[in-house]
């Protein structure tokens, strides 16, 4: 399962998910662009520790909603870099609210950032990867994509969208050795889960087979193994990592 000599992009790499899947990269032996929104200094953060595993890494700070943007990131890291191996669209927030209280700017602003920008990135990295005749392009939605969530139908929305946009983007591309997975994380221990009342985190416990939320790092795992060569014959495949929450 080792990268070297191969580049990955991580779009959200400041914190939580994104930034434990570029670690883990760089501990594998790829270089990274990292892209963030607006935390520099997190962001710094984890390029000084992907270094120190002997990595290259670009830091690029884009709003991937934004077509130009994300085109321009993905030219940055070929720029900086020579090339583009592995693209993983991390990138997300939430705006929850129950659908009668939800407002426009609610909806729409998840569904720029979680769906569109994976639209945007993937769009910009496909012309690289096909010249190459390789890549590797892992999306991460989540298990409210599967199940869905009360309170979270634009985030709902925005990663079952990402699960069709996932097998429909493999069966364009899988001619030209491209994989395009999906990973789709259940509760995990990042800041979106931090403020949960114990009460809300117990029950949410009591409905995982494991019996513990996830961390980052089990989400990481599983990207480095798509990013690899032993993942070579997978594509378009929904991959949960959640404890067995969606059974």
């Amino acid at each position: 399962m080792r990268l070297d000599g191969r580049t990955a992009l991580v779009t959200g790499a400041s914190r939580g998910i994104g930034r434990a899947v570029a670690l883990a990269l760089a501990a594998a032996g790829a270089d990274l662009v990292l892209n963030y929104a607006s935390n520099t200094t997190a962001a710094e953060q984890v390029a000084a520790e992907a270094e120190r595993s002997g990595s290259r890494v670009l830091l690029f700070r884009a709003d991937i909603s934004r077509p130009l943007e994300a085109a321009e990131l993905i030219q940055a890291g070929l720029n900086g870099l020579g090339g583009l191996d592995i693209l993983v669209n991390n990138a997300g927030i939430t705006r929850d609210n129950l659908l009668l209280r939800m407002t426009d700017q609610d909806w729409e602003e998840v569904l720029n950032v979680n769906l569109k920008g994976a639209f945007n990135t993937t769009r910009a990295a496909l012309r690289p990867m096909i010249k190459a005749r390789r890549g590797r392009i892992i999306n991460i939605s989540s298990v409210i994509g599967l199940r869905g969530n009360a309170g979270q139908a634009n985030y709902a929305a925005a990663k079952a969208g990402l699960i069709g946009f996932t097998k429909s983007v493999a069966r364009e591309v899988g001619s030209r050795h491209i994989t395009v997975n999906a990973v789709a994380p259940g509760f995990i221990q990042t800041d979106m889960t931090q403020g949960l009342s114990p009460a809300v985190r117990e029950r949410l416990v009591s409905e995982i087979p494991l019996g513990r939320l996830g961390t980052p790092e089990d989400v990481a795992a599983l990207v480095v193994f798509l990013a690899g060569d032993a993942a070579g014959y997978i594509t378009g495949q929904v991959i949960a990592v959640d404890g067995g929450l969606a059974l």
